[in-house]
């Protein structure tokens, strides 16, 4: 369709030029615009996070595009949670791996979650759904989700702003590094803490 191919072309200029215009609204656009991409996921959100760093500087752009994708993410997934049950149990006669699926999952779930929402390419809209459809707990969800989101926004939006600063300064890629490796490490910590804590099946 015209308009869908119209929204995957826009450009960093075209975000831009749509913030100001909603400039009376202060900071509710550069939350907007990357809550949509969760509800419309064809969108780019690499162009909306660059944007966001260019329109608003890269902290309060880096703050917002984050409340945004997080929102957009936790509202997909809630809407599944409470209206995709009939839909998960179908999914799960159906088709036996389903099943198995959603059950490693419930248990294994929260540092695959970190990670998968920390790489710019995973398709995050299924892993909201996915997600929503799974018994998965929401707290561990939440947490999953807000500090992978943290970590993609963040990423993004440093290179995004200043890349000829990336360039002469490689200890900012040493630095991500860092803080990924750091952050791979705290999910299987937390992920290890709720499955002690998770009750055994008799």
């Amino acid at each position: 369709m015209d308009w869908i191919q119209r929204l995957k072309d826009l450009t960093v200029d075209d975000i831009i030029e749509w913030i100001e215009y909603m400039g009376t609204f202060g900071p509710l656009p550069g939350i907007l615009v990357t809550m949509a991409e969760a509800l419309l996921p064809f969108l780019p959100l690499i162009v909306l996070l660059v944007a966001n760093a260019t329109a608003y500087g890269m902290w309060q752009g880096f703050f917002l595009s984050w409340i945004g994708t997080t929102l957009g993410a936790a509202i997909v997934f809630l809407f599944f949670r409470l209206f995709g049950a009939r839909f998960s149990s179908y999914l799960q006669r159906r088709y036996p791996k389903a099943k198995v699926m959603f059950r490693w999952l419930e248990h294994r779930g929260f540092t695959p979650l970190l990670i998968a929402y920390s790489l710019p390419f995973t398709p995050s809209a299924l892993v909201n759904i996915m997600s929503g459809l799974s018994t998965i707990p929401i707290r561990m969800y939440m947490v999953a989700l807000s500090l992978g989101k943290a970590f993609l926004v963040f990423t993004i939006t440093l290179v995004g702003h200043d890349l000829a600063s990336i360039l002469r300064l490689p200890m900012k890629i040493v630095l991500i590094i860092v803080m990924f490796i750091i952050l791979w490490l705290l999910g299987k910590k937390w992920e290890q803490r709720y499955n002690r804590e998770e009750p055994k099946e008799d």
